[in-house]
């Protein structure tokens, strides 16, 4: 009734079922205490992942040479090639000028269908300060604010 979230208690107040502090148990007749659930236990595999390097996907700096010259190597015009991966003639446009960089899932389909690389794997190593961070599983303001001194 008051909100506070310490030990509950099921409690029947005025025909209700409710969870309540125990001083807001006292305006009802209490059924059971709730137990809190426990935190699941962390496998050894999981932290030993943490701890190690993070593979992230990024896209190539020249894709938009590398899309346009495999398009026309096919012999295909823009509107042809976005029919063929089903994506709008204006992506490809963009993708081709470099206005549009694609995301992970479109470089993927353009690299299966014109059979060029364009999604690379890196190998990021994690800081002190991010290993920190990953292990309060959260950021606080001292975490973002830097100081002048």
């Amino acid at each position: 009734m008051c909100g506070k979230e310490t030990s509950l208690f099921k409690a029947i107040v005025e025909g209700t079922e409710l969870k309540v502090c125990d001083k807001c148990a006292k305006f009802g007749k209490i059924v059971e205490r709730i137990r809190p659930a426990a935190k699941p236990k962390r496998k050894k595999d999981e932290k030993e992942e943490e701890e190690g390097p993070e593979t992230v996907q990024v896209i190539v700096p020249d894709y938009s040479k590398k899309v346009k010259l495999a398009r026309e190597s096919l012999g295909l015009k823009q509107e042809e090639l976005a029919k063929r991966i089903n994506e709008k003639e204006s992506i490809i446009h963009k993708v081709e000028t470099g206005h549009y960089e694609p995301n992970i899932m479109l470089a993927k389909k353009l690299e299966r269908f014109l059979k060029i690389k364009l999604v690379e794997e890196h190998q990021l190593e994690k800081t002190k300060a991010q290993k920190k961070v990953a292990a309060a599983e959260g950021f606080t303001i001292g975490d973002v604010i830097k100081l002048k001194r």
